[in-house]
């Protein structure tokens, strides 16, 4: 019986997994396409990267939206139709005539595509808790790490016997497949007696008391801003490993994925010194590497450095950020037990919102310079950290002066 019940919950886990993972696919898999698009649309470097800036807006923005949307209508519905615009827009960006309408649909794509990462973290809190809570999340979270291991890999796959539109194809194919999961394989977690009403006035209030929480925001910032850096790592590369090192799209999409193993490596690492270590100190001192990493990748693109230097730094950064990315979602959601929902929304989608910032920005020089890519990410970790001193660290010391007064 025990083994039915596990079999079950597997399959489960792997098809929340399926819709949590189409976030990361919708951001990487055409990485490696950007300089063949840039020169098919005949436009430039920053506006090609705007495609991302934009699906990563939509992400960002999409998660505010599907959320409650779930919370009023249930978890089916709102995730039927999305998945389903999903396989539509998908399709229209891979025949867009020119980049303009690119960016456009790749907004929509995002926005679609959020429902998935949303929805499937809504099913989980409706079907679980406690240990089996845990254990999901915990699933679902490296399956989200994983993917964008693969998905460059997958793209790059892809267009190595057909161009950058098939991308896209293989994009609206998975969302149909995701339509099709929803209809047959999802079933309906949320009783229309527990459903919220369709004001949404209490979810703006939620949203509010968050933004006016000190500590809450300052874990929220660090983790947003950090990432930002690793969305325009994202934006960034692609140009610099392929024109300025002379990379193949091939060796590239390894390297990314090498990169990716970066975060789970920083992650694991937390894992292990959890409880041997307080929280803050290990929240510290993956702050600190993410300073001294980001520093080091300023230098090498000023000086034009050796590419292992560059790749190496870069690396680190990514452990840097696997440290941060579990240490501070558990900061920040630890008083937020009555809101975790609204909670869980800004934190997911200040990632995107502020990767939308940064992403552009790496490409203001054109497509053979280094140099705003390294500025931009360095300045994401400085930001960060004096988003901690200012939020969180001060807050702390205060708290001591008023309980005494």
């Amino acid at each position: 019986m025990d083994d039915k019940i596990n079999d079950k919950s597997l399959r489960t886990a792997l098809l929340l997994a399926a819709f949590s993972a189409l976030g990361p696919f919708t951001v990487d898999m055409y990485l490696s396409s950007l300089p063949t698009m840039m020169h098919d649309f005949h436009t430039t470097a920053s506006l090609i990267q705007a495609s991302l800036t934009a699906s990563l807006l939509g992400l960002g923005l999409g998660q505010l939206v599907a959320g409650p949307l779930s919370d009023v209508h249930g978890r089916r519905k709102p995730l039927f139709i999305s998945m389903l615009l999903y396989f539509l827009v998908s399709i229209a960006c891979a025949f867009s005539p020119n980049i303009g309408l690119f960016i456009v649909l790749r907004f929509m794509q995002g926005f679609v595509a959020s429902a998935g990462l949303v929805i499937s973290r809504a099913i989980v809190r409706d079907r679980y808790s406690g240990v089996e809570m845990v254990k999901f999340m915990a699933l679902l979270t490296m399956i989200s790490n994983v993917a964008p291991l693969i998905s460059p890999t997958a793209g790059s796959a892809v267009t190595s016997f057909t161009s950058w539109g098939g991308v896209f194809l293989f994009l609206g194919i998975l969302g149909l497949i995701l339509t099709g999961l929803t209809t047959w394989g999802i079933k309906e977690s949320l009783p229309a007696e527990q459903r919220a009403a369709g004001d949404f006035k209490d979810v703006f209030k939620n949203y509010g008391s968050l933004v006016r929480n000190r500590s809450f925001m300052g874990y929220a910032l660090v983790n947003g801003i950090l990432f930002s850096g690793v969305f325009a790592y994202v934006s960034g590369t692609p140009f610099i490993y392929q024109n300025m090192y002379g990379i193949s799209p091939q060796l590239f999409s390894v390297l990314f994925a090498l990169n990716g193993l970066g975060i789970i490596l920083g992650s694991q690492l937390v894992k292990q010194l959890s409880g041997r270590l307080n929280e803050h100190h290990i929240f510290q001192g993956g702050l600190l590497l993410a300073v001294i990493t980001t520093a080091t990748i300023l230098i090498v693109v000023l000086i034009h450095g050796p590419f292992v230097a560059l790749f190496l730094a870069i690396f680190l950064f990514a452990a840097a950020i696997g440290i941060i990315a579990p240490v501070s979602f558990t900061l920040a959601m630890e008083s937020q037990g009555h809101i975790a929902g609204s909670a869980a929304a800004v934190l997911g989608s200040l990632q995107f919102a502020l990767g939308a910032v940064t992403s552009p920005l790496v490409g203001i020089a054109g497509e053979n310079s280094a140099v705003p890519f390294g500025i931009t990410i360095f300045m994401t970790s400085i930001l960060a950290l004096i988003s901690y001193v200012i939020l969180v660290r001060r807050s702390a010391d205060a708290t001591p002066a008023s309980q005494n007064s």
